[in-house]
Order: structure tokens, then C-alpha cells, then sequence
């Protein structure tokens, strides 16, 4: 099933996101996990590439796996980075003709050692150029994007990243999907501007739970998504105690997705690192919508 059925037939979508591990341990742990996270009837699982574009074959290999082994729809990570159109139009036409039905379009991080992204020659710089390929050579496609509750890092302004979000969703973009964030209200403001510009695709909310807060503080720091002063106090004081770190996430992220689902958000995208603990225990505490 495609993003956009997805989401015209609920008035809530579950997802999971995972990323390709380096060994045949970390596949054989990530396959248990996805086997408990499956019986929470996600509607899909989406896998990311590696670190500037890497893993592109393993990306789809998994996502074969996901679809064959749990009967679960796909999505395949799908970036710029490193790439001319046309080895953006054959690896495309490689995953569609493996079956999968959903891309989530990114424009990819900037090369590690440098300033700001670079196209190479041949390339795309934008997100919105990388959906309007899918939609020119694969018009059947899902496609998701990237939305920035607290802007994106290399953003001059709230006000230019909204346009250009504007932009992935008129080049054919079925869902926004946004960066981990911790504070709802920023959610909020951001779901109340882009229902100005008249955006009406499903905006989905995505939730990172703290298991370990060293981990959690090097991706904010990346990423630009702040951590509540309350809750960073909280687990600073507990940072020689991982399983009470947990604890503190997991309760803290129990309560901003119960609050989500109650206003009405159209879904939760759960970035698990790979894990599983920690979103069984938050969705076995949810008061969920009922979807069909």
C-alpha cells in the first residue's frame, strides 16, 4: 500500500524507522526486534541509507525483507547526496522493480568535514527537485518528505523553510513527515502554519524516545531539535545510570504522544534506532484512535 492510501484510509497512521546495521548480528537483532514491533500493526517501516548516501543496496534489501518477511508496505530512504540524475533514475527503477511502493525523498545531509551540501555534477540540490523526478519517472510512487518543526539547521528562517516545504509538497509529495522534536507546542505552531499555506497533505509527528541521553544529545545537536530544560535536568542527573535514563524517556515520550494523538495528529513516525524496548512500552501505554 501506497503513503497516500495509507492515510486516506485512517485517520491514523503508525510507522517505524530503522537503518541498515554493519553485521549479521545487528540483522539478526534488528529482525527480532521488528518481529515484536510488527505485532503493534504498524502501517510501514521505512529504512534509511547510511552516512552520505551509503547503503543504497542494502536500503532495498531490507525493505524486500520487511515486506516479505512481516507483509508489511516499505519505505525505501532516498537522497541526493553523491549522486547524478541519472544513477538517481536506476536506483529508482531498481526499487520499484523490487516491489517497493514508497520513498521518503531527502535532500541528505551534507558530506561529513564540510560547511553546507554540494550537488556533484549532473546532480540535484533540492528535495523538491529529487520528488519531481520520482513523480516524471515513477508517478505511481508514495512519496514521503521532510518537515522542520524547529526549522532546519541550514534554514536562514522559520519563513524560507516553510516555502520550501511548500515546494516538496506541490512537486508531488503524499505526507510530511517531521525531524524528532520534544516540545509539542513548536509541533503545534508548525502544523498551524502550513494549514495557512494551504498544505493538506497528512503532517506526521516524529518521535525519537530518550533511552540514552549522550546518544539523544549528539543527534540534537546535528539535527537542531532542543531538548526541554526540565527533562534535560532530569537526565543529566541520572547520565551514570542508563536504565534510569530510559525510564525518564520513555515516560516523558508516553506523555507528548498521548497529547499528539489527542489533538488530533495524523500520525506517529517512531525513529527506534533499531530497538524495540522502549516503543513497546510506549504504545502499550496509549490511548490510540480507533483507525479503520
Amino acid at each position: 500500500m501506497r503513503i497516500k492510501e495509507i492515510y486516506a484510509a485512517k485517520s491514523f497512521g503508525l510507522s517505524f524507522e530503522i537503518f541498515p546495521p554493519k553485521t549479521e548480528k545487528g540483522d539478526q537483532l534488528l529482525i527480532d526486534h521488528l518481529s515484536r514491533l510488527a505485532t503493534h500493526s504498524p502501517d510501514f517501516i521505512s529504512c534509511t541509507y547510511g552516512a552520505g548516501g551509503t547503503t543504497q543496496d542494502r536500503t532495498i534489501e531490507l525493505c524486500e525483507m520487511i515486506q516479505s518477511k512481516f507483509d508489511l508496505p516499505a519505505t525505501a530512504h532516498f537522497t541526493c547526496v553523491g549522486s547524478t540524475q541519472e544513477q538517481l533514475r536506476d536506483w529508482l527503477t531498481k526499487a520499484n522493480s523490487r516491489g517497493i511502493q514508497n520513498i521518503m525523498a531527502l535532500r541528505g545531509d551534507a558530506p561529513a568535514g564540510t560547511d553546507s551540501f554540494e550537488a556533484v555534477e549532473g546532480g540535484l540540490r533540492y528535495a523538491n527537485e529529487l520528488v519531481s523526478l520520482i513523480r516524471e519517472h515513477h508517478p505511481g510512487l508514495g512519496i514521503g518528505v521532510a518537515g522542520y518543526p524547529e526549522k532546519h539547521p541550514e534554514a536562514p528562517d522559520a519563513e524560507t523553510d516553510l516555502v520550501n516545504l511548500v515546494r516538496k509538497v506541490d512537486a508531488g509529495a503524499d505526507a510530511i513527515f517531521t525531524q524528532l522534536f520534544f516540545n509539542n507546542a513548536n509541533f503545534f505552531r508548525f502544523r498551524d502554519e502550513i494549514e495557512k499555506r494551504n498544505v493538506s497533505v497528512p503532517l506526521v509527528a516524529g518521535i525519537m524516545p530518550i533511552t540514552e541521553f549522550a546518544r539523544i544529545k549528539r543527534i540534537t545537536s546535528m539535527c537542531g531539535a532542543v531538548i526541554p530544560e526540565e527533562l534535560a535536568a532530569k537526565l543529566e542527573a541520572v547520565q551514570d545510570d542508563q536504565e534510569a535514563q530510559f525510564e525518564i524517556g520513555v515516560e516523558f515520550a508516553i506523555q507528548q504522544c498521548q497529547e499528539l494523538v489527542d489533538s488530533g495528529v495524523r500520525g506517529i513516525h517512531f525513529y527506534v534506532l533499531n530497538k524495540s524496548e522502549a516503543c513497546e512500552r510506549i504504545l502499550d501505554s496509549l490511548q490510540l484512535p480507533q483507525t479503520v
